[in-house]
Order: C-alpha cells, then structure tokens, then sequence
C-alpha cells in the first residue's frame, strides 16, 4: 500500500469581504460551486486558471471596486466572453437560483489573491 500525499485544502477566504452579502464558508462557497458545476472550467483550489480564472484572481481584479458584485452577478448569469481571455463563460441563470449566484459572487469575492 503507497501512501498518498495529503490533499491541499482549499483557500481560506481574506478577512474583509469586497462585497455586500456575507460570504459562504469556504465549505459552503465550495459546496455552491460543485453542485453548479464551477469546477468544470474553475479550479477547485481557488488558484490557478484551468479554462476559467482562478476565483482568487477575479477577487483581486475586482476588489475595492464599489460595482464589483453587481458586475459578476450579473457576468454569472448571463455569461460571455472578453472578461478574461477568449475563454466563454456559459449563463448560469435561471438553472442557478439568484440567491445561490450572490452567495457564489459573495464566496469569490471574499478569496485571497492566489499565491
């Protein structure tokens, strides 16, 4: 029997949110992602681009800015290109309910700049 390396642990979200909901814990915003199928294009760590940005970049890009969560809610629920790259974002409403696209918006924008 091989022993595996242990599994890294996602990203702890940074103190001070850039956004007008209380943020998902990292559990919860990870839950949210997985059940609406984030991780097929985001990274799971929250770090690194696979064809989506790492959610860790976008809190970095969109910190401090006051329209920051109006901006990605509405970027998650009608989806597009040119935000980031040529990578296409699908619309995720209304197959995610309103209220679970804030909370994800919420989660991302509580991340810390990838490391």
């Amino acid at each position: 029997m091989s022993a595996q390396a242990p599994a890294e642990e996602p990203a702890k979200p940074a103190p001070a949110a850039a956004s007008a909901g209380k943020a998902p814990s990292v559990e919860e915003g990870a839950a949210l992602a997985k059940s609406s199928g984030c991780f097929a294009c985001h990274d799971k760590e929250f770090k690194r681009q696979i064809i989506g940005p790492a959610w860790g970049a976008v809190a970095e890009k969109y910190r401090g800015k006051p329209d920051a969560r109006d901006i990605l809610v509405k970027w998650v629920h009608t989806g597009g290109t040119g935000r980031w790259g040529t990578a296409v974002m699908p619309p995720y409403s209304p197959r995610v309910p309103d209220n679970e696209i804030e909370k994800l918006v919420d989660f991302i924008l509580s991340l810390p700049k990838p490391s």
